[in-house]
């Protein structure tokens, strides 16, 4: 089969093709790449494989570019990348690879274009072009990727158990792929992953991580989570949701299944968001109703304070798989406050307690909205219909009020530099009692957000502290 090449790539191609030819290297592009362009999908990646030095082929690549192109060369992995237009070029000599049982590092030596096929993760990541003149543009499929794309199917080229041994970071690629591609694993290959999932503890969670966000990112992310849990792995990649499966009944009340639920929420909103720490907050958001989990006879199944415990376990969870530091408060702050917004709905809403969901959730507040609004995963329309109307209703007190009281990112008029100058006196409780009354009285509504009715609450506030402003 000829590959179809398109006019946006044909000299980019023919280039590359030409510089291999002048150094005698067969050269092919590679896996993601060829699988993208089969399947219409966006690929900005590029492989390039070549027998020979790809540092090289690299090289002589990027020279022979207008503008001449600069190369960076990954000497530790025999690799060079360069850019050219919006396309990120990778070139690697083929190569062969051998693995030790405790570690997924494998040995690595030059190898032949088979070799090379030979040790990739799956068919379908196996494909090959090639850029040599005797047979430019031939699709080389030793492992039939071909027919295992068309049935949409995710199958290795080896032996499953030995891929998966060799590698334990396929087992996440191959539900990524799944997740990614709408691809179903093949049954001898997914019983492999469930066979060999305890190996997924030689495997960084950094990398494992990347997986996972792979899978978030996705149309339909509860597609890898189910995956995940029926393959076994989610128990150790990410057991604060494992922890949330299954329902308990008792006097014929039971509770949902709040790991099936959370699955739906993140669906729900990869809808509206494409934000990757959104849908984490998503992910996270009832990670706590394991831990606060009661039966009570007059209230039935309840989860008290899930969305504070929540809260303090989402550390733990960011800690363990190296995510960001700075994404950290964000997710944290959604999954204390996922509850906020509903309570608003289910009372009269008092200007009050709108203006400290605004002031809570700062410039998050939209986020938090789309993610209350993701969190309604029942079967009857009716209701939803009428969650949906509930939350619109205080979107519009929100805006009504944020344009009154602009409460978004709001800081208090009233600072704790300017009570310690007033007042003379050193960092103390007393300077944060000062500040929190007069906060909670703009709050309230008893008193206007402004400087000069807040500074009037100062000084009434301190003087019950027996406080004195110095004298001019």
């Amino acid at each position: 089969m000829v590959f179809q090449i398109r006019d946006d790539e044909r000299k980019i191609f023919e280039l590359i093709g030409h510089a291999a030819g002048q150094l005698g290297y067969p050269t092919y592009v590679v896996g993601g790449y060829v699988r993208d362009r089969l399947l219409a999908r966006p690929s900005k990646d590029l492989d390039i494989v070549c027998v020979g030095s790809g540092i090289e082929l690299a090289r002589c690549v990027g020279d022979s570019l207008h503008p001449r192109s600069r190369v960076t060369v990954y000497k530790r992995f025999g690799t060079a990348a360069l850019k050219h237009h919006d396309l990120d070029i990778e070139f690697v000599g083929a190569r062969k690879e051998s693995y030790r049982s405790d570690s997924r590092k494998p040995t690595v030596e030059s190898g032949s274009l088979a070799d090379d096929q030979l040790r990739r993760d799956f068919t379908i990541n196996a494909l090959a072009i090639s850029l040599n003149d005797a047979d430019y543009g031939t699709i080389i499929d030793p492992f039939n990727g071909l027919e295992d794309l068309e049935a949409k199917r995710i199958v290795t080229p080896l032996e499953p158990g030995k891929t998966f041994s060799d590698d334990p970071l396929r087992m996440l690629r191959a539900i990524r792929f799944a997740t990614q591609l709408g691809f179903a694993i093949d049954p001898v290959t997914f019983r492999a992953i469930q066979e060999y999932r305890d190996r997924i503890r030689i495997i960084s969670w950094e990398r494992i991580a990347t997986e996972i966000n792979k899978i978030l990112l996705a149309p339909r992310p509860s597609i890898g989570l189910l995956l995940l849990d029926e393959a076994g792995l989610l128990d150790y990649v990410l057991p604060e949701l494992s922890a949330l499966k299954g329902v308990e009944s008792r006097n014929g009340r039971k509770h949902k299944d709040n790991f099936l639920h959370t699955a739906k929420v993140v669906d729900n909103l990869a809808r509206k968001s494409p934000d990757l720490w959104l849908r984490w907050a998503a992910l996270l958001h009832d990670i706590g109703k394991a831990r606060t989990k009661r039966w009570e006879a007059e209230a039935g199944w309840t989860f008290h304070a899930h969305d504070a415990v929540g809260e303090r376990m989402v550390p733990k969870v960011f800690r363990r798989l190296r995510l960001p530091n700075d994404k950290l408060k964000y997710v944290q702050k959604l999954v204390a406050l996922h509850q906020r917004p509903i309570s608003l709905t289910q009372e009269e809403i008092s200007d009050s307690a709108v203006r400290r969901i605004l002031f809570d959730a700062g410039e998050d507040i939209d986020d938090l909205m789309t993610l209350c609004e993701s969190d309604i995963t029942s079967k009857n329309p009716r209701k939803v219909k009428r969650y949906l109307e509930n939350y619109e209703q205080l979107r519009s007190r929100m805006q009504e009020i944020e344009e009154k009281d602009h409460l978004r990112n709001w800081q208090p008029p009233i600072s704790g530099e300017l009570i310690m100058e007033t007042f003379g006196i050193p960092p103390s409780r007393e300077v944060g009692q000062i500040k929190d009354a007069v906060r909670e009285a703009i709050l309230d509504g008893d008193i206007d957000n402004e400087y000069q009715a807040a500074y009037t609450k100062m000084l009434a506030v301190a003087a019950e502290l027996s406080i004195t402003p110095v004298q001019a």
